[in-house]
């Protein structure tokens, strides 16, 4: 085998418990499901996953640990990070309010069109792509799994993809969480704090990016 089924047992039990743990990711997930419902959130989901898959690849040629490195270019990649975070957060807080409950139902249950899916996964790209913790820690996290023995390549594929299945599992699942509380928020007022709910998510998002530190 290209890798052991004890060392894919231990990866897997971590990367569950650490893709659990509230951060930007899944904290953007429960505003994308509030927001978007479950089809909006699955694409802002894929972006995230799609950009993981990415920071995985640099990690392994080496970049993270250049990153870790250059406190400089951590510094600028984290504030961009927090910047786009907060940005986003503003404008689901400014975000207009639809006074009927059967146009938010609706619009929950259908989710974006076309061009609103490609928004949200780019939005989800970003939001990943921006953070610079990840992939300094990728960089720590997966030479743990590898054995050096066996070809690095398919046990890299192996643990990438297992560890992205893992990922939008709890994407998908904060993202229910979220549609949930945006359906039972029906009406004027319950929108009015339901923007503002998703907006103080992704700001706080943000300030969890803004704590990182190498």
């Amino acid at each position: 085998m290209m890798i052991s089924i004890q060392t894919l047992v231990i990866f897997l039990t971590t990367c569950f418990f650490l893709s659990a743990t509230p951060g930007p990711n899944m904290l953007s997930a429960l505003s994308m499901g509030m927001r978007h419902g479950l089809s909006g959130a699955a694409w802002g989901g894929i972006g995230m996953c799609l950009s993981l898959g990415l920071l995985a690849g640099l990690s392994a040629l080496g970049v993270g640990v250049l990153l870790k490195t250059s406190p400089l270019a951590f510094t600028i990649f984290k504030w961009a990070g927090v910047a786009y975070l907060t940005w986003l957060g503003v404008q689901a807080w400014r975000a207009p309010i639809r006074d009927e409950a059967a146009d938010v139902d609706a619009a929950v249950k259908a989710g974006p069109d076309r061009r609103g899916q490609m928004g949200l996964l780019g939005q989800g790209l970003l939001i990943t792509l921006s953070n610079p913790k990840a992939l300094v820690f990728m960089a720590a996290f997966f030479p743990q799994f590898i054995d050096p023995q066996r070809p690095m390549a398919p046990q890299l594929t192996i643990l990438v993809v297992t560890m992205l299945i893992i990922e939008f599992g709890w994407i998908m699942t904060y993202a229910v969480g979220g549609k949930g509380l945006a359906l039972r928020l029906t009406g004027p007022v319950a929108q009015r704090w339901l923007n503002r709910m998703t907006g103080a998510l992704l700001v706080g998002a943000g300030l969890l990016l803004a704590m990182a530190s190498l």
